[in-house]
């Protein structure tokens, strides 16, 4: 059986150590703040990235989590840009979720885009591997322990070029904390061998969203599946009066 303090509401999965923080962090703080329990799963240890190192990047990991309020549920070593989809690691990632029984999972969108500035491979992959793990969580006859769970919704952000996000979370009110959170990664956002400013990137893609949304600042979304469904109406826009 699963006990209580295993369950989650969120969890918030990542191919790399720093995108749940870049895709999903305000949003995540706000839920966090609203007295919901959100976990963090990261599928590789960012090995390649240009600066850090394994165990740099899992201290970053651990800082930037405490200021979001959640709680790194797991790290798995599946290869920094060899990540691709199969059935144990879709096993694996099955087990954590009935572990953890979220209510909803926010994951890379499982699709490359089309445009100039691609979609990460491992990005794809991650959000392949969660959809794959998702049902295979909820199949009586899979075996893996735990009561099978089936996930209520599963939410996807890095939006490859081309795709319109289905709904944004004004993250405005946490914003500030939201870049604190980033800023723990200074092996990738602080770097000053790098020549991009990543903070101011990432700002503007808050921004763009933003304005698409009416807002100052936002992380955009897609909707896997069949429609969401509404039991009123009004909760739509109950927040924006």
């Amino acid at each position: 059986m699963t006990s209580e303090k295993n369950r989650y509401d969120v969890l918030s999965v990542g191919a790399h150590p720093d995108d749940v923080e870049v895709g999903t962090g305000g949003v995540l703080i706000d839920l966090v703040r609203r007295g919901y329990r959100c976990g963090l799963v990261i599928l590789t240890q960012g090995e390649m990235g240009t600066g850090g190192t394994p165990e740099i990047r899992a201290r970053e990991v651990e800082d930037a989590a405490r200021i979001l309020g959640a709680d790194i549920v797991k790290t798995f070593d599946w290869g920094d840009t060899r990540l691709t989809d199969s059935y144990d690691k879709r096993l694996a990632l099955a087990e954590i979720i009935r572990l953890t029984r979220p209510r909803v999972i926010l994951t890379p969108h499982p699709q490359i885009g089309h445009g100039r500035r691609q979609s990460h491979p491992d990005h794809v992959a991650a959000g392949v591997i969660t959809l794959n793990a998702a049902s295979l969580a909820a199949l009586k006859k899979v075996d893996l322990p735990g009561q099978p769970h089936l996930v209520t919704r599963i939410f996807h952000y890095f939006l490859p070029p081309g795709v319109t996000a289905d709904f944004v979370v004004d993250i405005t009110p946490h914003f500030e904390r939201w870049i604190e959170a980033l800023s723990a990664h200074r092996s990738q956002f602080l770097n000053p061998e790098k020549s991009k400013d990543y903070i101011e990137s990432l700002t503007a893609m808050a921004r763009s969203f933003g304005l698409q949304a009416r807002c100052r600042y936002g992380q955009g979304f897609t909707i896997t599946g069949e429609p969401t469904q509404i039991k009123n109406l009004i909760s739509l826009v109950e927040d924006q009066d």
